[in-house]
């Protein structure tokens, strides 16, 4: 986790990047939709760049204009920025919620981590650490 963090784990680069979850990947709507300086902005979206996770795009020569596109790295995250939001919804956020999904089936998102091998949830007590196999 502590990897992972050192990547996206800072409130400005979780906010850049839901802006561009959300299509919007040009800086000044990024800048606009997250309230971050401009400053803080390029920073951090520098290193999420140098990281892998967004890729800059150049849209436009004259003046040049770029745009930030999710790579697979950074498609990756949208399970975990949806389960961020769960949470912070349940324990953070007070008052009405600004947004909810609906997924195609109709029904309001309530996302859940799932065992790939056999589809049951993901729990503390389903949960056993073991030391990962070296390659």
């Amino acid at each position: 986790m502590a990897n992972a963090l050192e990547v996206v784990g800072e409130r400005w680069s979780l906010l850049a990047l839901r802006e561009v979850f959300f299509g919007n990947t040009r800086f000044d709507q990024i800048a606009a939709n997250t309230g971050a300086s401009r400053d803080v902005l390029t920073v951090r979206l520098k290193k999420l760049v140098a990281a892998g996770v967004l890729e800059k795009r150049l849209y436009s020569d004259h003046p040049p204009r770029h745009e930030y596109l999710l790579t697979d790295a950074g498609r990756a995250l949208h399970n975990v920025m949806l389960m961020l939001k769960e949470w912070g919804d349940a324990y953070v956020t007070e008052g009405p919620l600004p947004l909810v999904w609906k997924h195609s089936c109709g029904a309001v998102l309530e996302p859940r981590v799932m065992c790939a091998a056999c589809g049951e949830e993901a729990s503390r007590g389903s949960l056993t650490p073991v030391t990962a196999p070296t390659h």
